[in-house]
């Protein structure tokens, strides 16, 4: 029985205030595209400014009525939803590891970055948008957020199976900074047991040359572009959800301009909601009650598509019904190969830690020394207020790294073990309980 059809549209807006080219028309120009009535939930993100968020609500109020921003940090998480339908709840998780708030050139710790939930009623059917932006990845030969991102997206899939409650239907939609081949895109799919929406591997979303802000060095690194920006969904255990459309909707440039919407591609998810049939069972009467009990016999069977040439993984047959064959033991395998790999890449950060930990312990000390130098001798004739200002800068840095070698580094290290011990309570059971997982 069909229940609903949606379209669901993400796009990252790279709105950053001074620093994003041609933000204000391309704002503007995002609302007047979002207007056009073809969207029914639309996931934002790096909506950095009060300002864009309620300049979008408002332009886009006629259609996409319901809308909800999520505060976090310092900044804001950047997320925006914007909805045809009623949003009846909200909730955000923020995670436990983010960026360092010293790599200020960065500003993902500053953006208070999460997952944000949306409870949205689409004809009298509870839906579940998720909305994300995972950290960045600056220096793919050399990339330090790595562990940063596999902690986020295996806390994100945790996220979405315990709210699951009794919706019809779970979407993620946002900028999850991780390609098909990545780690991070294994454990979040893995995991989660959500389905890619796209089943091509054509289509690009960041970097590519239809984009006019793609850099002629990124294009010459990877002509064909980056996939980052996702829509994840999973039925409910009785419901189907097949993937009908799968688009980059927006035009390549602003009309009339010379430059793109976005250094993003916004990407269109159009679904089809089924209502499977019921399982026969047997049904008993409970003796002096009026309540009826069923007995129902439950044969779970996991079902994935086959590998990219990038090693992606396409999801689970039961959600996009796209003719992938049917393996038992496929996905627990590829799970468990993918909660290794990111166990290991947290036991990696866990025994840096403790060497940043040593070095920024040994750089006070030997700057300590430097310091009670610099008030012993007295300064040289004319060069008074540079010796003051120098021994401020010395006892300012000391202070940094007495700061990063303990309270920050806790901090750190307790986020990871956090991500590490979570990976290591699904390992430990998922196979034994495979049902509940």
């Amino acid at each position: 029985m069909l229940l609903l059809e949606l379209k669901i549209l993400t796009l990252n807006i790279w709105g950053i205030p001074l620093v994003s080219s041609n933000r204000a028309p391309r704002i503007e120009a995002i609302g007047k595209e979002l207007s056009s009535g073809q969207y029914d939930i639309v996931s934002l993100q790096e909506v950095w400014s009060q300002h864009d968020s309620e300049q979008l609500q408002q332009s886009t109020a006629s259609v996409l009525p319901y809308s909800h921003y999520f505060h976090s940090g310092v900044m804001g998480a950047g997320l925006l939803v914007l909805s045809k339908y009623p949003i009846l709840g909200t909730l955000f998780h923020a995670w436990s590891v983010n960026g360092y708030f010293h790599r200020i050139q960065h500003a993902d710790w500053f953006g208070g970055k999460g997952v944000g939930l949306c409870r949205i009623l689409v004809k009298d059917q509870i839906i579940h948008l998720y909305n994300a932006h995972l950290h960045a990845e600056y220096d793919n030969d050399n990339d330090e957020y790595k562990t940063h991102r596999v902690i986020q997206a295996f806390d994100t899939a945790q996220f979405i199976e315990a709210t699951r409650g009794t919706s019809v239907l779970q979407i993620l939609a946002g900028d999850l900074n991780t390609q098909p081949q990545d780690i991070t895109y294994k454990v979040l799919l893995l995991t989660s047991k959500m389905t890619d929406s796209c089943v091509s591997d054509s289509f690009r979303t960041n970097e590519c040359s239809r984009n006019s802000y793609t850099s002629a060095s990124a294009l010459a690194k990877n002509p064909l572009g980056i996939r980052i920006d996702h829509i994840f969904v999973r039925g409910a255990d009785n419901i189907k959800a097949d993937i009908i459309e799968y688009t980059l909707p927006f035009p390549e440039r602003v009309p009339g301009q010379k430059f793109s919407y976005s250094d993003h591609e916004a990407v269109l998810a159009k679904l089809r909601l089924t209502r499977l049939p019921t399982s026969s069972g047997r049904k008993t009467a409970a003796v002096g009650n009026s309540v009826n009990t069923e007995d129902v016999e439950c044969n779970i069977v996991e079902e994935v598509c086959p590998a990219d040439d990038g090693g992606a993984i396409r999801g689970t047959e039961a959600v996009n019904g796209n003719g992938c064959t049917a393996n038992a033991q496929s996905l627990p395998a590829a799970r468990t190969a993918a909660l290794n790999e990111a166990l290991a890449l947290c036991e990696a950060s866990l025994l840096q830690l403790n060497t940043d930990r040593l070095l920024y312990y040994s750089a006070a000390t030997v700057l300590f020394v430097i310091l009670v130098l610099l008030i012993e001798f007295d300064p040289p004739v004319g060069l008074q207020t540079i010796y003051v200002l120098l021994k401020f800068i010395v006892f300012g840095v000391i202070l940094f790294c007495l700061f990063m070698a303990s309270i920050w580094n806790y901090m750190e290290r307790n986020g990871v073990l956090q991500g590490k011990k979570s990976m290591e309570v699904m390992l430990l059971h998922a196979q034994k309980y495979e049902y509940f997982y």
